[in-house]
């Protein structure tokens, strides 16, 4: 059966593709799509409307087919010949119109969507470009200037937007196929529009594009396809539309066939693939309607708002009453601020603060499905927390913890039933960080494993599974690094000259940055709860610790790797990098200097060390757990695909 139909209603002819889940464009459908085309040529209906069976338009090429010679029809010749059609076409747009779909619908004469569409081209995401007339056929269409923020970006817009930009003609009022048929009957009445490649493009002053252009990619670190694709459309206003599109397939070639595009590629398969585990196939998830959180802080006021803006009922539990107001106020705050961006509306908003409350008795906790511990990183408290609940909690309800290192196994066998433990690693803030770590202690029964995957799925975050040790995945590897730049300082470098080596490399952010931002009192704690067990032998530098000792804790001290005047921008401390040169002459280490390739390769190699040890200790079952964690949690250059995907490269 073909995946594309073809149906008359009156003299319109509806195509319908019907290729789930998200109707990629396939060489299926792209063959059917020119057998359409061809037909209705021949039967000249009035017009031809273009829809999509299921629950979205063409969401994008199917990328499966990448790695694979390409198979006639090719998409730029398709489009260009619906782009050629005698009649009308209409291209009726529901869910997404993303990459090749939403080019299919540019080289349709019109588009109308539904009020919840979206549209955007993607491709800058897996490391490419439009590689089908995207970035020549846009800026003929709408404002150049725009355009280009389509195709740099990657970001999608609603249905809105793309009528006050010109991408659609209206958006349909009531039934969608009824809309783009009426539609399609009001064309057909009129002289079919200038084919877009025949168009002038128009003209954008230099320096204007170029200011523009700067905005868009500043923030694109070492990525390259931004920039290709802003170059991209600026051959389309250089050029003609046939010149455009042999440029842009070039540029398309080119990167599909490169190191970032591979990486990227992978990167995307990879975040499908993680979270799943065959102890929970065929298990069904025990009910999650109402969660608590125990702790109001940035963490559990994070976690609480993700929770509500999922559609959960969140019950939040502090130590007495006016921590439990502070915690709401940060609850609270969240949700204003979702509000003021315009991501939920006053009556949403609303509805959110009902299903929320905060209180210091955990008796509130009775009706809870799962219940989350946000407080101290002391294995005592949190034991404490778990006595509290084992009494407060319905026997079935979940109990997850979220230590960042602590042992979940000693966790859980603090209460009578282990089974119903498990560990729930939020990263900050958690209402906007997509990685969730699911730590995976021994005794957990499967159905709480497979609730844990379910809240994960719920809270839109990317699940990650993770065995039992200090720090899991993400806080391991980085502990592990985090002692490789200490001992480059004893060696040679500087604060400042590790930072711009990682945040070069592509990092966000370098790790003493990072280290004073989350507080180095963080750190401190966790190394004197390590000190007892620590190896003799093992390498230490006390640097780190003497900071801490001053009382300078980063950011929220003013102090710490670097200095912090009122506008929070850091500055070289003088008395840290005096204090490293001296405990090089302490411990009569000769310090030598070293090229940012060195810095990272030292840093890079020890990701991969540690990775290597978490496979081998069945930590992470793939290294794609690793690199997705790795990229998620700590920012990791997605286009570099992980520290282990670069080993195995």
């Amino acid at each position: 059966m073909s995946v594309v139909t073809t149906t008359m209603h009156g003299d319109i002819a509806v195509l319908t593709i019907d290729n789930p889940p998200v109707n990629a464009a396939s060489q299926a459908v792209r063959q059917g799509l020119m057998d359409a085309l061809i037909a209705t040529e021949e039967s000249k209906p009035a017009a031809v409307v273009l829809t999509c069976a299921g629950r979205t338009f063409v969401a994008g090429a199917d990328i499966r087919e990448f790695d694979k010679p390409f198979l006639e029809p090719m998409l730029p010749d398709l489009l260009n010949a619906i782009e050629a059609a005698t009649r009308p076409w209409i291209a009726a747009i529901h869910g997404t119109a993303l990459g090749g779909g939403f080019e299919l619908a540019l080289a349709c004469s019109h588009r109308i969507g539904a009020p919840s569409a979206k549209i955007g081209l993607p491709e800058v995401n897996l490391g490419l470009i439009p590689g089908a007339g995207g970035t020549v056929r846009l800026p003929r269409l709408i404002d150049p200037i725009e355009a280009a923020r389509l195709a740099v970006t990657g970001k999608p817009i609603g249905a809105e937007e793309a009528t006050q930009l010109g991408l659609f003609d209206s958006i349909a009022e009531g039934d969608l196929l009824d809309a783009a048929i009426a539609l399609a009957q009001d064309a057909a009445n009129k002289p079919l529009p200038a084919a877009l490649l025949t168009r002038q493009a128009p003209d954008v002053e230099r320096s204007t594009w170029d200011d523009a252009i700067a905005k868009l990619t500043a923030k694109a670190r070492g990525q390259n396809s931004p920039h290709e694709a802003a170059a991209a459309v600026r051959d389309a206003l250089d050029h003609s539309g046939t010149d455009a599109l042999k440029l842009e397939r070039e540029r398309f070639m080119r990167l599909k066939g490169s190191p970032q595009s591979a990486a990227l590629r992978y990167i995307f398969f990879a975040e499908r693939t993680v979270g799943k585990s065959p102890r929970t196939k065929g298990v069904a998830p025990r009910p999650l309607a109402q969660i608590g959180v125990i702790g109001g802080g940035t963490m559990g006021a994070g976690i609480a708002a993700a929770a509500l803006l999922s559609g959960l009922k969140v019950q939040m539990i502090e130590r007495d009453q006016d921590a439990a107001n502070a915690g709401a106020a940060r609850v609270e705050g969240i949700l204003g601020g979702s509000l003021k961006r315009g991501l939920i509306s006053e009556a949403k908003h609303t509805a959110l603060l009902a299903s929320f409350n905060a209180d210091s008795n955990y008796s509130a906790l009775a009706e809870a499905d799962l219940v989350i511990e946000a407080v101290f990183e002391d294995m005592d408290v949190k034991k404490q927390v778990f006595k509290a609940l084992e009494a407060a909690c319905k026997p079935e309800a979940v109990l997850a913890t979220n230590t960042s290192y602590l042992d979940v196994n000693e966790i859980a066998a603090s209460v009578a039933d282990p089974s119903r433990v498990i560990g729930l690693h939020f990263f900050s803030p958690a209402h906007i960080m997509k990685l969730l770590e699911i730590v995976v202690p021994n005794n957990v029964a499967d159905d709480v494993l497979a609730t844990a995957i379910q809240l994960a799925k719920a809270l839109r975050k990317l699940p990650v599974l993770a065995g039992v040790c200090d720090g899991f995945i993400a806080n391991r590897i980085m502990s592990s690094y985090r002692r490789e730049a200490d001992y480059l300082l004893e060696d040679g470098a500087l604060p400042h000259e590790v930072d711009a080596a990682m945040r070069n490399f592509g990092m966000p952010m370098g790790i003493f940055e990072m280290q004073d931002l989350a507080g180095l009192d963080i750190g401190w704690a966790a190394r004197k709860r390590r000190a007892a067990t620590r190896p003799a032998s093992e390498r230490y530098v006390d640097i780190p610790d003497y900071i801490c000792e001053q009382g300078h804790f980063g950011r929220k001290t003013g102090r710490g790797w670097y200095l912090y005047g009122e506008d929070g921008k850091p500055t070289r401390n003088a008395e840290v990098e005096a204090l490293i040169l001296a405990e090089s002459a302490r411990k009569g280490i000769t310090r030598q200097s070293f090229s940012e390739d060195a810095l990272m390769g030292r840093i890079l190699g020890c990701m991969q060390s540690e990775g290597t040890a978490i496979l081998a200790e069945g930590i992470a079952a793939s290294r794609e757990d690793i690199d997705v964690t790795m990229v998620n949690a700590f920012g990791f250059p997605r286009w570099m695909g992980g520290p282990m995907f670069m080993k195995d490269a």
